[in-house]
């Protein structure tokens, strides 16, 4: 397992792993410009944006202190960071409306993406803990940011492709985050952020 792990951290991999991430980037951004210029529905390029901001600080995210050799954590990683980009626009909506989730959704990734700046990662690593903004209600405002547009978008999106992504990318995304705090908890400081800041993903709930 560690051996997966190391050649997910080399040279040749990260290159690998930043090409493919571009192609996938290219295919989703391309479908929901059409899909813009289809329907005239802006919350595609909202949801284009913010999914390809996060994708620019990957390429420029900044050298971790440390970051997890677990092939779990990487697995995990890649793949709820990628599936998203495979979402597609569809003609049939259970609530129109919840192009508006999407929205708040999307605008509060942009906020979490442009907080975290080049700390932000693709696995577990130990960079410069946030405690600043959204972080002082919850530890992982990315993820709800995450929650909140992939719902609006299925709800508005609806087809049997989406909600297949959408369960898995969500499934990912909890194990991530789970095993990401594991991780996160060897540091010192971060045990006693988690103290000050009880809940991960939803106030009062989780």
């Amino acid at each position: 397992m560690n051996t997966i792990a190391t050649l997910c951290q080399s040279r040749l991999a990260s290159l690998f792993t930043s090409m493919s991430m571009a192609c996938l980037w290219a295919f989703f951004a391309s479908a929901h410009v059409v899909g813009y210029l289809h329907s005239g529905d802006w919350s595609y390029l909202l949801f284009c944006a913010a999914e390809s901001l996060g994708a620019l600080f990957f390429i420029v995210r900044s050298a971790p202190v440390s970051v997890s050799t677990d092939a779990g954590d990487w697995l995990l990683a890649i793949g709820a960071t990628f599936a998203p980009f495979l979402l597609a626009p569809a003609d049939v909506a259970i609530w129109p409306g919840a192009r508006y989730l999407l929205a708040v959704g999307s605008l509060l990734q942009i906020a979490g993406l442009l907080s975290l700046n080049r700390s932000f990662g693709l696995v577990a690593a130990q960079r410069d803990i946030k405690t600043g903004g959204v972080y002082r209600v919850i530890r992982h405002p990315l993820y709800a940011s995450y929650l909140i547009s992939l719902s609006g978008y299925l709800l508005s999106n609806t087809s049997i492709a989406n909600a297949i992504i959408y369960v898995a990318t969500m499934s990912m995304m909890v194990m991530r985050l789970l095993r990401e705090e594991r991780f996160l908890s060897t540091d010192v400081r971060y045990r006693v952020y988690m103290r000050q800041v009880k809940y991960r993903l939803l106030p009062f709930i989780f």
